[in-house]
């Protein structure tokens, strides 16, 4: 045997050594990896329940309102300038494909 080829069975012996086996006593680590990705849950749940109750400035109900008149008055002169192009552009194409 060459030196190479003892470093790579070494190395793969290694390899297999250290990966766990399916079925071999790994009940105990995956109920550990549950019980610690539960607490992470948990903790982003607090987490975020705090910034939303403390750190979060929501708007009042006139800022709300205004807000709201704003974008109503922005969607309707938006829908009146699609309209008016259209029609611009229907008598456009009636006049070119239908002259008289």
């Amino acid at each position: 045997m060459s030196g190479t080829d003892y470093v790579h069975t070494g190395v793969a012996q290694l390899v297999e050594h250290r990966s766990p086996k399916p079925g071999v006593g790994s009940s105990s680590l995956s109920s550990r990896a549950n019980i610690f990705e539960m607490k992470k849950i948990v903790a982003y749940i607090k987490e975020t329940y705090d910034e939303l109750v403390h750190k979060v400035s929501w708007p009042t109900y006139s800022e709300l309102t205004n807000s709201a008149v704003v974008v109503l008055y922005a969607s309707l002169l938006i829908a009146l300038v699609v309209f008016a192009m259209d029609f611009c552009f229907q008598n456009v194409m009636e006049k070119i494909i239908y002259p008289h």
